[in-house]
């Protein structure tokens, strides 16, 4: 092998170049040819938009939750998780009882909640498909626009249609719940 010489810098076959000088290895790692580099800095430490808006989050919540107590004091996250963890699923659970201990047949109920399930995850596995084809989203979402603009100007815009789109829906609700 040559060996390469410039004015400041000599690097042979039996050296390799580090962090600007020139270090002597064994012949059986010089023939490798290895030339390391220095590692760069860390980048500087720039706040990211999500961690911004997280930690802008955060404050919100402080400021409502210190708006919430009654002393103004500002209520820590624990607490609050502490408040609702224990609340919400005491009640919960127990209006899921006595719901499942009023249903007849429980098998059925429960080949429908699984069926359900079953159905729901096979959905998300056809609309992520159909998300992956070319033009079909765009498509899809032109006609969604069209749909949502032509529902507004039938139902929405002009007072009467308001108004019979407002009795459809309660005549709709009180078909499925009964009276209200």
């Amino acid at each position: 092998m040559a060996s390469t010489t410039s004015p400041s810098l000599s690097l042979s076959s039996s050296s390799t170049l580090v962090d600007g000088k020139t270090t002597r290895q064994s012949a059986a790692v010089a023939s490798s040819q290895c030339v390391t580099l220095p590692t760069l800095p860390p980048p500087p430490a720039v706040q990211s938009r999500a961690a911004r808006t997280t930690a802008y989050c955060r404050k919100i919540a402080r400021n409502v939750a210190a708006m919430a107590t009654s002393t103004g004091e500002v209520a820590t996250a624990e607490a609050t998780a502490e408040t609702a963890t224990t609340e919400l699923p005491s009640e919960l659970v127990q209006k899921i009882q006595e719901v499942w201990d009023k249903v007849d047949d429980k098998y059925a109920v429960s080949s429908l909640g699984v069926a359900a399930f079953i159905l729901l995850w096979s959905s998300t596995g056809v609309i992520s498909a159909i998300d992956r084809l070319p033009l079909i989203p765009g498509v899809l979402e032109l006609v969604g626009i069209g749909y949502t603009g032509w529902f507004a100007y039938k139902n929405l815009i002009f007072k009467p249609d308001r108004e019979a789109l407002i009795v459809k829906i309660k005549e709709l609700y009180k078909d499925i719940l009964g009276s209200s």
